[in-house]
């Protein structure tokens, strides 16, 4: 009997559809086997405050220290700070006998005005000076070049440092961050600063609790680079008018991640609002020389720093977590 071509054509297709089918289940797939499974999201976990302010003991492979182009050690990088056990942070006192300046009778004088009569100057937001800044918990940058080094922090301060040869100058202005001269010895770069305010105006403390600094204050920084991922800093501050000895402080840091680095950040603060509800001096230090971030010995402040909104902040953020901030008041 003939077979017409339609009928041919859809037999076809049925003994095509049965041979797929009993191939299918004699291996026990489906014509959807060879698809890819659907990929499970990814959950990145958010990095804590501790992860992305401090630096954790780097034990990788020991790479060498890199050089500028005049052979001296390179100390450009993002540095984090390598926290000391049991040591304080924001307190120039940390290596003395009993975590205690060795105040003059004027220095205890100065010191009791900066407890009793000024809000935290960082607090608002006017510029943190050296060496308060070298204290900090906050990572910091560094950019040299062979005639002018720069150290720029946290806050949005920044510093330049002279490496051209010049001498300093006999009566220099007055600055926060003093007047810095850097000069080579081997590969120490040893930064000496003189010319800075006077903390008896309110406007700056020496570190974190509220000690006092005079404008006859001296300060030379040690720097050193032993390899590629360590910095350290050996300081000794030099201050007759307060204090009745040299004081020697000592840190360290480690190179950040690659893409690691400062955020924008504009310190700005609510005068009014300050006044109102801060109290003077650093708060409560504890027995062992910490100024607290929170209850609990939080180390590092929340993140974003003292945020209102965005890159916008106030530097207020040592203050304990129970302060109210003005981000925190019911809108009017």
């Amino acid at each position: 009997m003939a077979v017409n071509a339609a009928d041919y054509h859809r037999e076809m297709q049925r003994a095509l559809f049965a041979a797929t089918t009993l191939v299918a289940i004699l291996c026990g797939c489906s014509q959807s086997a060879t698809e890819a499974p659907a990929e499970t999201p990814r959950v990145t976990a958010t990095p804590s405050a501790e992860d992305e302010l401090l630096g954790k003991p780097f034990d990788g492979p020991v790479a060498a220290t890199p050089r500028g182009v005049d052979g001296k050690p390179l100390l450009t990088g993002y540095w984090k700070l390598l926290r000391e056990r049991d040591k304080p942070d924001g307190n120039l006192a940390k290596d003395e006998v009993g975590r205690t300046l060795p105040y003059s009778d004027k220095g205890k004088a100065a010191l009791e005005y900066n407890l009793t009569k000024t809000i935290d100057p960082e607090a608002r937001c006017l510029i943190t000076g050296i060496p308060r800044l070298l204290t900090s918990v906050l990572p910091f940058e560094i950019l040299q070049t062979p005639e002018r080094l720069g150290t720029f922090h946290s806050l949005g301060w920044h510093r330049w440092v002279w490496l051209d040869g010049r001498k300093p100058e006999a009566d220099p202005e007055p600055h926060y961050l003093g007047n810095a001269i850097g000069h080579w010895e081997g590969d120490t770069l040893v930064i000496e600063s003189a010319g800075f305010k006077d903390s008896a105006d309110g406007l700056f403390w020496l570190d974190d609790n509220g000690n006092p600094q005079s404008s006859q204050a001296r300060v030379v920084e040690r720097w050193t680079r032993p390899d590629l991922h360590h910095l350290n800093l050996q300081l000794t501050y030099i201050d007759l008018v307060y204090y009745k000895k040299p004081v020697t402080y000592s840190r360290s840091w480690v190179l950040g991640a690659a893409g690691e680095g400062l955020h924008e950040f504009s310190c700005e603060w609510n005068t009014s609002w300050v006044v109102a509800h801060l109290e003077p001096g650093p708060g409560a230090i504890g027995a062992d020389g910490n100024r607290g971030f929170g209850p609990g010995g939080q180390i590092v402040p929340d993140l974003p720093l003292g945020a209102v909104e965005s890159n916008r902040g106030v530097a207020y953020w040592l203050y304990r977590k129970n302060k109210p901030k003005p981000s925190d008041l019911p809108a009017k």
